[in-house]
């Protein structure tokens, strides 16, 4: 995969669709995406910007989201001992954390997908993950786990938020999110 771009529609939402690229940048890869989100409830549009290095682990993510409650915007960075900076500023509750997780996106389930794609059926890892909510941006640390059910399915958990199926392609790239989206192209 040198460059791709995918789109999903939203499948929890009344009206919402994602776009992203994924893009080889040096030993690493960039990821930019896009989400708008109407329906009776949500109304929201949030865009976000995630480096990671070769070994698919966060290095920056820059978000910003905008909704009812107004504008925000967003830095996080990762050295490569894991240490995090939130706006520049330390945030110890982040370290060793390996990767963010945007929590309007499908995307950014592929960063632990291909990581972990060395996996066998019925394996599982657990990490934690930087997690982005949107629209306020706020983050918090959260342990994932990630189980490999065969070549192209994976169950997602945390405590924090449940258990999901995903369906991905052979680049990592999430095809169904079941609950969340399901993807319409690329």
């Amino acid at each position: 995969m040198d460059a791709r771009v995918v789109a999903w529609r939203r499948t929890d939402e009344d009206a919402g669709h994602s776009l992203a690229r994924v893009e080889r940048a040096g030993p690493g890869w960039t990821f930019w995406g896009t989400e708008v989100m109407a329906g009776p409830e949500t109304v929201l549009a949030c865009s976000f910007r995630v480096q990671v290095d070769g070994g698919w682990a966060t290095r920056s993510v820059e978000a910003s989201s905008v909704s009812a409650a107004g504008e925000r915007r967003l830095l996080l960075t990762a050295d490569g001992d894991r240490r995090w900076s939130r706006d520049g500023v330390p945030a110890p509750e982040l370290d060793g954390c390996v990767d963010v997780d945007v929590a309007a996106t499908p995307l950014t389930n592929t960063l632990p997908i291909r990581r972990l794609a060395g996996l066998a059926a019925g394996e599982e890892v657990t990490t934690p993950v930087a997690w982005v909510d949107v629209p306020d941006l706020g983050v918090t640390r959260v342990d994932q786990t990630y189980r490999r059910l065969d070549a192209r399915r994976w169950r997602y958990s945390d405590d924090a938020h449940g258990t999901f199926e995903l369906t991905v392609d052979d680049d990592g790239l999430v095809v169904e999110y079941t609950g969340m989206a399901v993807r319409v192209a690329g």
